[in-house]
């Protein structure tokens, strides 16, 4: 197993999205996003997501060429929209525009309309909170949670990701979790090795709760903590999809299938500067902060959060970044 710096990486994801068709800024623009999900150790959104990336390229399920419409419909609220590429590109296009917004109002929106998945819902609040602000972001996906009681797939996994500043450029707290109570892909890992999975995971076509992961994946998966998450899952629902003018889960096919209509996701992002309404944000926040340290054993989420500069990539997993860096056979 080849130990890869996260340069490297950027470089070979780069260049196997330009191969498959990107062109070069918004292949630099996602190449970031997937050097950065590997350098966190979230390998799920790093280079695992490569070569779906580059087939949805090829299929045209995602347009690498087209540049984002970036506007803002009221002083503190913009809009990119996609047009059916990449959230990082769309995301990227607007950026400036929303910080201006952020400064000038105290507050702002950014919404990301008809893009492809984000993958990583935190890249992009900690970029916000790298400028200062406490970022707040939601976004939908394909349909794979049942509603409580029910047993039909109505919300995506729907994650939710907050980033908070620590004023010196840095993060003080930083979370991106899904609103059901597992990701999909531990199901379909439980399923390949033979292994039950724990009761609170997923029901069954019948909605009855389930252990067998087989059965699950007929099914539904289920919020997070019940009708809890199932309120959080739905609020990300209404604002990625519905304030954004994107789809609802229900209108989108399999993230990673090659083929098939753009995903047409949103990605709804409200931008606080701490300072809008008085000077006291840092006090409160290094109170919380002091509380916690003296716990020995507890922190709070995000707080020691490093990226590594090499990691360990499987040896068929690099293989398959170069053969996509030669573009389609």
């Amino acid at each position: 197993m080849p130990l890869v710096s996260t340069t490297e990486i950027e470089r070979a994801s780069k260049t196997a999205l330009q191969a498959y068709g990107a062109k070069d800024w918004i292949a630099a623009s996602v190449a970031r996003a997937v050097a950065d999900a590997e350098s966190y150790g979230n390998v799920i959104c790093g280079l695992y997501y490569l070569e779906s990336y580059c087939l949805q390229l090829a299929t045209g399920r995602v347009d690498g060429v087209v540049d984002p419409h970036v506007s803002a419909s009221r002083p503190g609220s913009i809009l990119s929209d996609a047009q059916f590429g990449f959230a990082q590109s769309a995301f990227e296009a607007a950026l400036p525009a929303a910080i201006a917004a952020a400064r000038k109002n105290g507050t702002a929106s950014l919404s990301v309309a008809r893009a492809h998945t984000c993958t990583s819902l935190g890249y992009f609040t900690s970029q916000l909170a790298a400028e200062g602000f406490l970022a707040i972001g939601f976004t939908n996906a394909s349909p794979v949670v049942a509603p409580p009681g029910g047993s039909q797939k109505v919300i995506g996994t729907n994650p939710i990701a907050m980033s908070v500043p620590d004023g010196q450029g840095g993060l003080a707290v930083h979370f991106d979790f899904s609103t059901s109570a597992v990701a999909l892909g531990k199901i379909t890992m439980a399923k390949a090795a033979g292994r039950a999975i724990p009761l609170g995971w997923a029901v069954d076509a019948q909605g009855e709760p389930t252990t067998d992961p087989e059965a699950a994946l007929l099914g539904a998966l289920v919020s997070a903590g019940g009708y809890k998450g199932w309120g959080f899952g739905v609020l990300a629902e209404l604002l990625a999809a519905g304030i954004t003018g994107s789809v609802n889960s229900l209108d989108v096919g399999g993230l990673k299938l090659p083929g098939g209509a753009p995903h047409g996701l949103g990605q709804f992002y409200f931008i606080i500067d701490p300072s809008t309404h008085h000077a006291g944000f840092a006090d409160r926040l290094a109170r919380l902060v002091d509380a916690v340290a003296l716990q020995e054993g507890a922190r709070l989420p995000g707080s020691n959060r490093e990226p590594i500069a090499e990691v360990n990539v499987p040896d068929a997993l690099w293989d398959a970044v170069g053969v996509l860096g030669r573009g389609p056979a």
